[in-house]
């Protein structure tokens, strides 16, 4: 056509219009699901900012006055406490729902036949367990 529109109903310069529908920036409270869904990815920050705590203890492991302060201020502080009982609910919640979601993400064949989700998602509970184990055991001897 010689407007610049093709017979498709392209928009001047060959791009199509598409529809955007609006979305409410609370859509994620419309359902429980979503709303969990949401829960979960932000609990991703919380293992993030307790990693990168690690990862500072770990820094200081070489320098033994270093790691002692970082270390003394974690196990005296309040708001070493607090930051801790924060963290811990919801690095647990993110790692319970992540074990949950291993069967849906990793679907595994034996032969023609489909693995049991409980199957993958146990296998996982047990590996955390024993490791937490293998730690609890290093830490406390």
């Amino acid at each position: 056509m010689s407007d610049g529109t093709s017979r498709l109903g392209a928009a001047p310069g060959g791009k199509s219009k598409e529809y955007l529908r609006p979305v409410p920036s609370t859509w994620w409270l419309k359902r429980k699901t979503y709303f969990l869904f949401m829960v979960r990815e932000l609990t991703c920050v919380a293992v993030g900012g307790y990693a990168a705590l690690l990862l500072v203890l770990a820094a200081s492991a070489h320098n033994p006055d270093s790691f002692h302060s970082v270390f003394s201020w974690l196990s005296a502080s309040r708001w070493s406490v607090v930051l801790h009982a924060i963290a811990l609910p919801l690095v647990l919640y993110h790692s319970i729902t992540w074990f949950n979601l291993t069967p849906k993400a990793m679907v595994v064949w034996r032969g023609e036949e489909r693995l049991s989700p409980v199957l993958i998602a146990g296998s996982n509970y047990v590996a955390w367990v024993v490791v937490s184990v293998l730690i609890a055991w290093i830490a406390l001897r």
